[in-house]
Parts: structure tokens; C-alpha cells; sequence
């Protein structure tokens, strides 16, 4: 590819975008280069529903590998592109649905949740799917006299019991990158900056979510701190979320809980990745529709409980 400027690879995507009618879409924790082209910029499945509604015929997915076949299932007739192939998910990799399956086996009764976070393989042995957002709500709601399996995130899983009193079999998956927190780290912060709150992603372990104010998916902490009136947050997430929480709320600090918060999954895509992949239309992201079919019910399942427990029905 010849050498672009910024300036150029951005006016070269736009001309892209609209010779494709394509969609740029961007996780929370992508990098602020890729934030800024996007049409869009959420958490995974917020961006797929997005995504769902608009009338793109391409859809160019800047996050991992589980979030642009989540896309796909929910548009299965839309050209779905992940600008980076290489692009996965650890804590995704750590559930396989041969393995969950046997799990089943062993717990017949059992209803078995997933966290949006998981492969398309996962989802489709799966009764329901959850997000960070409404995963304590709908756990909540889940039959008392049924046993739950919960997959992959053992820690988001502990911090739902944790909050509900539902026992569930864990699954013993997790992201390295909120493991990363410690009670050392947010203990640090609360002496260097005490006036300001600690928000915290339930991916991160039971016992340094509980020394955190508030608990939150990305979305969540986007509303929490146009809200809070602090005039500086600690930020325990992945370090990309920062730059869109300094452009939606410029006014205040934020200040990261560790320098060591990057998911480098999340950090691979680059703009001239973006450019690429709109001028070779590369990589392609599909599922067999086998097992898109069984896939994607467990997050209609989910879409249809939310919207239920919202009307109060």
C-alpha cells in the first residue's frame, strides 16, 4: 500500500465507506485513531444491534473476532469485516463448545448462560446469552429451582452470585487484562486521590470489585460519570474507554488505574487496517449457519427477557 498521511487515509475511508455503503463500528477499547473514524463506538453488542438496524450493506468491525460473528449473526445477509484476522479474544479461546457441551452432559438440568464475550461455537450450546450491563438482572430472574452454568468469565460469573445469592457452576475463564487489578492498585489510587471515585468492570476479580464505588459495564461508566459531578474518576478497565470518556466529558480527570490496562487484542487495528480492509474488503467473518442458527437464540432469548423486565410484564 503507498504511504498515506492521517489526513489522507481518513479522506480515502470515507470515499470507501460510501462507494461500499459500509458502517465503521469501534469497541470502547479500540485505539483513539480508530474511535475517531468510526460511525459508531459502544460495547460489543450494542454496536452489532446498531448495526442490525442500519441499512450498511458492509459492516467493518474494529474490535475481536467474537464481536464481528456476533455482527454477522445478527446480519447474516450483510458483509461483516474484521480489519485485523488476528484479532481474538483470550478469554473467549478459553471455552470451547465440545468442552461445554460435556459439561452439559454432567449437569442435565442445568440452564447454561454465556457472557457476550464468548465464540459463536459457545453461544450455540447455550439457553442465554448476557451482557456486563444486564447480566444481574437476568440471572436474577432465572428460575430459582433450575441449576445455572455460567461460561466463559468465572469472575464476572462470581460477581453476579455474588449480587444475586444464584450459586452457578463457573466456568474458568477470565481477561487477563482486568485480572491485572489488584487491591494494591485501587488502594494507591484512593490514598493519591481520594475525592474520586473508583469505577470498576465486573471482569475484574470478586475482591477488588468490592472495593470499588460502583461496578459497571462500559456503557455503564460512560452514564455514570456525565452523572457523578466528580471532578476526577479512577478508571479500572481497559485503557481505550479513557479517550472516548475525555471526548463525551472533557471536563474531568480521568485517572487510570494502571498504566498496564491495555487488552493488546484490542489494540492490533490501526487506521491504515480500517483503509485496508474497505479497499481488498478483507477479512470476511461468517458462521456456518448451523450453528448461527442455534446461536444466535440465546441472544433473542436475551433481547426478549430485557425488554420484558424493563415493561415490568
Amino acid at each position: 500500500m503507498a504511504f498515506f498521511s492521517d489526513k489522507e487515509m481518513v479522506e480515502r475511508i470515507v470515499q470507501l465507506k460510501k462507494k461500499h455503503n459500509a458502517i465503521i463500528l469501534a469497541h470502547n477499547y479500540q485505539l483513539g485513531e480508530v474511535q475517531d473514524i468510526a460511525d459508531f463506538t459502544g460495547d460489543s453488542l450494542e454496536l452489532s444491534m446498531i448495526a442490525a438496524k442500519n441499512d450498511a450493506d458492509v459492516i467493518v468491525f474494529c474490535g475481536v473476532h467474537f464481536m464481528a460473528e456476533t455482527a454477522y449473526m445478527l446480519s447474516p445477509r450483510k458483509t461483516v469485516l474484521l480489519p485485523v484476522k488476528q484479532a481474538g479474544c483470550l478469554m473467549a479461546d478459553m471455552a470451547k463448545g465440545g468442552e461445554l457441551k460435556r459439561l452439559k452432559a454432567r449437569h442435565p438440568d442445568a440452564l447454561t448462560v454465556c457472557y457476550v464475550n464468548s465464540t459463536a461455537a459457545v453461544k450455540a450450546e447455550c439457553d442465554l446469552c448476557v451482557t456486563s450491563a444486564n447480566a444481574f438482572d437476568l440471572v436474577r430472574a432465572l428460575p430459582a429451582d433450575r441449576e445455572i452454568i455460567f461460561v466463559p468469565d468465572m469472575n464476572l460469573g462470581a460477581n453476579i452470585m455474588n449480587a444475586t445469592g444464584r450459586k452457578m457452576i463457573l466456568w474458568q475463564g477470565f481477561c487477563p487484562t482486568h485480572m491485572r487489578v489488584t487491591a494494591e492498585m485501587i488502594a494507591a489510587r484512593r490514598r493519591e486521590f481520594p475525592d474520586a471515585p473508583v469505577i470498576i468492570h465486573p471482569e475484574c476479580s470478586p475482591e477488588v470489585v468490592a472495593m470499588a464505588d460502583e461496578a459497571l459495564s462500559t456503557g455503564g461508566m460512560c452514564r455514570y460519570v456525565k452523572s457523578t459531578g466528580a471532578k476526577q474518576v479512577n478508571v479500572a478497565t481497559e485503557l481505550g474507554l479513557i479517550h472516548r470518556l475525555k471526548k463525551e466529558n472533557p471536563d474531568i480527570v480521568y485517572i487510570p488505574l494502571s498504566e498496564q490496562m491495555v487488552c493488546p487484542d484490542m489494540k492490533m487495528i490501526r487506521l491504515h487496517d480500517v483503509l485496508q480492509s474497505l479497499e481488498r474488503m478483507r477479512y470476511k467473518i461468517t458462521v456456518p449457519e448451523d450453528i448461527r442458527e442455534k446461536a444466535v437464540r440465546p441472544i433473542q432469548r436475551m433481547l426478549e427477557e430485557s425488554a420484558r423486565l424493563s415493561t415490568g410484564r
